[in-house]
C-alpha cells in the first residue's frame, strides 16, 4: 500500500473527528486494512466499508457520504481552515471550539468540512472564521461560568473543560528531571557544572522522563450553592480522569460518593448519567467534615501516596461543625503532598473568606485559588508542574 493513499486515510480520519465522529487508534487501523483489501480498489464496496467502519450512531450515518463525497471526489463541498460553520449547536462545534487556541499544525487536524455556499463573501460574513473562533474560545476563557447561558457557549465551556485536562496531563508527563543517564543532554546545567574545569565538558548532566507521575485526587463539592459550577466541572473531572494515569475524583454533598469508575466511560453522557444516580442527592446541603471524615476513613490509604495533589472545589460552606473540618483536613494534610482548594467564589468581586468551614480549612491548604472560569483552571498548570 502506498504511503501517500495511508496519508489520505489518515486524514480522512482526522476529517470525521474534525467533525464530531467517535474515531480512534483502532477504526484507523482497521480502515488501513480495507485499504490493502480487494475492497479498495471498487468504490462500490470501499465507500460502505468505511461507512460500517466509522459510523456509530444514526446521525454519523446520515452525513457519512456527504463527508465522503468532498474528502475523496471533492463534489458538493469545498475544504477550509475553518472553526464552525454551521448555527447549529453540536458535538463537533464544540470540539472545534475547544480546538480553537491550539495551533493547527500542533494538532495534525486536516481541514475541516463546510458546505458550499453561493460566494466565498458569504461563508465568511456567516460562518466564524478561523480568527474569529478563536477569540470566541478566549473570550469564554476570562467569563464566569455562571454567566455562561447560550446552549453553545456552554457546549464550548464543557468541551474546553475537557481539553484542558488533557493538556494539563500532557504538560505534566513531559517533566524530566536530571539524572546521570537519560535520552538528552541539559546543556545549561553541564556548563554551570564545568565552570570549575575551565569549559571542557567533564561532568555531563543528562536529563529523563520522571518516574513517578503526579496523583491527582478530585474532591468536587456538589451541593446547592456550587449548582452554578457543578456541570462545568463533571465535565471537567471526566476529562481529569480520563486523561490522568493516576487518578480519582470524588463527589460530595451531605455524604460522600467515589465516582472514578462512572467518569471512566468514554461517553459523556453515560458518564454522567451514572455519576448522577451514584451520587443521589446532589443539590442539597453540604457536610464538608462528614464527607472528608469518610474519605479519610474509608479512601485515603488506598489513594493516596507521597505524590498525590488533593485538590478540593467547593465554596467552603459547611452545615456541620468547623471543629470537625478542620480536624479532618489536618489528617488529610499530613497523607498528601500537597491541598489545593479551589473555590469559585473568589473571582467574585470584594470576596472574602469569612464562612466558618472555610476559616476552619485554611491552615492546611497549600494553594487557595480561583476557579470561576477557564482561565483560572489553565493557571493551575505551572502549579502542579512543580509538585
Amino acid at each position: 500500500m502506498a504511503a501517500p493513499m495511508r496519508r489520505r486515510l489518515a486524514g480522512f480520519a482526522r476529517t470525521l473527528r474534525d467533525n464530531g465522529f467517535q474515531v480512534g487508534l483502532a477504526e484507523t487501523r482497521d480502515a488501513l486494512h480495507v485499504l490493502a483489501s480487494p475492497a479498495a480498489l471498487r468504490a462500490t464496496s470501499f465507500k460502505p466499508a468505511l461507512r460500517a467502519l466509522f459510523c456509530a450512531t444514526h446521525s454519523d450515518w446520515q452525513r457519512f457520504d456527504e463527508i465522503f463525497d468532498a474528502f475523496w471526489r471533492g463534489e458538493g463541498m469545498r475544504q477550509r481552515q475553518v472553526l464552525s460553520g454551521s448555527p447549529q449547536v453540536s458535538h463537533a462545534a464544540a470540539r472545534k471550539i475547544a480546538e480553537a487556541h491550539v495551533p493547527q499544525q500542533a494538532l495534525g487536524l486536516a481541514d475541516h468540512i463546510e458546505r458550499r455556499r453561493d460566494g466565498d463573501n458569504d461563508s465568511q460574513a456567516d460562518g466564524r472564521g478561523r480568527r474569529e473562533g478563536a477569540s470566541w474560545a478566549e473570550s469564554l476563557s476570562a467569563v464566569d461560568l455562571r454567566h455562561v447561558v447560550d446552549p453553545q457557549d456552554v457546549a464550548a465551556t464543557h468541551a474546553l473543560a475537557a481539553r484542558l485536562a488533557r493538556a494539563m496531563r500532557a504538560r505534566l508527563v513531559r517533566r524530566e528531571q536530571v539524572r546521570r543517564r537519560g535520552r538528552r543532554l541539559d546543556l545549561r546545567r553541564t556548563i554551570h557544572r564545568n565552570v570549575s574545569h575551565g569549559g571542557t565538558l567533564l561532568d555531563l548532566a543528562w536529563r529523563r522522563r520522571k518516574i513517578k507521575p503526579l496523583r491527582l485526587v478530585v474532591l468536587l463539592d456538589a451541593s446547592g450553592s456550587m449548582s452554578l459550577y457543578t456541570a462545568f466541572f463533571v465535565r471537567f473531572l471526566h476529562g481529569v480522569v480520563d486523561a490522568f494515569r493516576e487518578a480519582e475524583a470524588f463527589v460530595f454533598h451531605t455524604r460522600l460518593a467515589h465516582v472514578s469508575p462512572s467518569l471512566r466511560d468514554r461517553d459523556v453522557t453515560r458518564a454522567v448519567e451514572k455519576l448522577a444516580l451514584m451520587a443521589q442527592g446532589i443539590g442539597g446541603g453540604t457536610r464538608i467534615g462528614e464527607s472528608l471524615a469518610t474519605f479519610n476513613r474509608w479512601h485515603a490509604r488506598r489513594v493516596i501516596n507521597s505524590r498525590t495533589a488533593i485538590m478540593i472545589v467547593s465554596d467552603g460552606y459547611d452545615t456541620g461543625e468547623p471543629e470537625q473540618l478542620g480536624e479532618e483536613m489536618r489528617r488529610l494534610r499530613r497523607r498528601c503532598r500537597k491541598i489545593i482548594w479551589l473555590n469559585p467564589l473568589i473571582g467574585w468581586r470584594d470576596y472574602s473568606p469569612q464562612a466558618r468551614g472555610m476559616q476552619a480549612a485554611l491552615p492546611y491548604v497549600d494553594l487557595f485559588a480561583p476557579a470561576h472560569n477557564l482561565e483560572s483552571l489553565a493557571a493551575l498548570e505551572p502549579y502542579l508542574a512543580r509538585i
